[in-house]
């Protein structure tokens, strides 16, 4: 009998063992994600005439700390829409400070820079406040039916991913949409972030994907970049939803999208990104998901059976310190639990594993890398595990001792890091 074997200790460790059952939605989402749709689908074709598509804005929300990085991400963006075929577009760049964009139709850039006196009506902050000023009637210059696709300083297109969001604005059913964002593309800064990254991509094609086909909500939450917006819908949900929602604005819209009976989708091909240079700014960028996850989590203004899940999958965040524990206490204190519980524990172990060396090969691709250096990259991913799982406790037990409404932004350009 564990109670007489241990005695007030088993409270600790029936408790470590039950804290992992947290995680088995997420899991859940993710399994049925790769069991129903293709981890690695073909890009939609369009058969419509590219004067037939409507005006998408690709919008990039930055501080205008990075002007160089975004100036030149802004000028492969154009190139890559022009390439794929795209003529009724801008590329458009909102920043706090000016950053000299050469704008005009022709090139299809537009910079905003939202002036230091701008407040919003519920006092919204940081991207949240920057966003919402793009709605503001005397700001605006899009239509009601036009489309606005978000994207962060760093993200690149692929001629993938813009046939992707023109296939979903053509094809018009749903008025949100995301897709899948790799980040080992091109030049890698820090393998080791890149390799934590990868259950980031398996993430996307998993639970994100499920959630958004399947119940077209994002009821786990979603990323900030990669977002396709119908615009009539993006103003009628607004970014202007108090302090709380200034942390995390993308789930927070999301949720609160959903609660208002707007659809969602998902949208294929990929956008690329980069992982987190250095340890600091890995931890700070962790930190800052699960504070605002938790003031999403906790907002009394998004009705509770929407933000049910995500409360649940927060809380498994929350409480990692405590289920990392099982992997002492469980060899040292072996305790009987229900098979059911066994069950779903290896359920939840062996989604995890699947996403890891599904997010690799996604990442890393054999064309690229050689067999050799992907096969090697996965041995490395599973040996550094132990780093990367202190990192996520050492990012969980910052972010609940230090204030939530903060909003930290990472090092993006690679030449200020050389």
């Amino acid at each position: 009998d564990s109670w007489e074997l241990y005695g007030w200790f088993a409270i600790i460790i029936f408790s470590c063992r039950y804290l992992t059952l947290l995680a088995l939605p997420q899991a859940l989402f993710n399994f049925l994600g790769f069991v129903f749709y293709s981890p690695f689908p073909d890009i939609p074709k369009t058969e419509v005439s590219p004067l037939l598509v409507p005006f998408i804005c690709f919008r990039v929300v930055t501080r205008g700390d990075f002007p160089e990085l975004v100036r030149n991400n802004v000028q492969r963006n154009v190139n890559i829409c022009k390439d794929a075929g795209l003529e009724n577009f801008v590329v458009e760049v909102v920043t706090d400070k000016p950053i000299n964009l050469i704008c005009g139709s022709s090139n299809k850039m537009r910079e905003v820079v939202v002036p230091p006196s701008y407040k919003t009506r519920s006092g919204a902050m940081f991207k949240a406040r920057a966003l919402q000023y793009c709605l503001e009637d005397d700001v605006n210059v899009l239509n009601d039916q036009d489309w606005v696709v978000h994207l962060d300083e760093e993200t690149l297109l692929t001629e993938g991913s813009v046939k992707g969001i023109v296939h979903f604005v053509c094809d018009g059913q749903h008025q949100f949409g995301q897709g899948v964002i790799t980040y080992a593309n091109e030049e890698i800064v820090n393998y080791f972030f890149t390799l934590c990254d990868t259950h980031r991509v398996a993430d996307d094609m998993g639970k994100i994907q499920f959630q958004l086909r399947a119940l077209h909500m994002p009821l786990l939450g979603w990323k900030g970049s990669y977002v396709v917006s119908s615009l009539r819908a993006e103003r009628k949900v607004t970014y202007d939803n108090g302090l709380d929602s200034s942390v995390a604005e993308d789930s927070y819209f999301g949720i609160l999208a959903a609660s208002q009976g707007h659809s969602f989708n998902f949208v294929q091909g990929e956008m690329w990104e980069k992982s987190p240079f250095t340890l600091m700014d890995f931890l700070q960028q962790r930190k800052r998901w699960l504070q605002g996850l938790l003031l999403v989590a906790h907002s009394s203004k998004i009705p509770l059976r929407y933000r049910l899940l995500l409360c649940i999958t927060v809380y498994s965040w929350v409480t990692v310190p405590l289920t990392t524990a099982n992997l002492i206490l469980q060899p040292l204190f072996p305790i009987a639990v229900p098979q059911w519980v066994e069950l779903s524990v290896s359920f939840i172990g062996g989604v995890w594993m699947y996403m890891y060396i599904y997010g690799t090969f996604r990442s890393f691709s054999i064309r690229r890398f050689g067999v050799v250096k992907v096969l090697a990259f996965l041995l490395t991913g599973v040996l550094v595990t132990p780093f990367k799982v202190i990192a996520e406790i050492v990012a969980v037990i910052w972010g609940l001792s230090t204030p939530k409404h903060k909003f930290f932004v990472v090092k993006k350009d690679v030449q200020q890091i050389v």
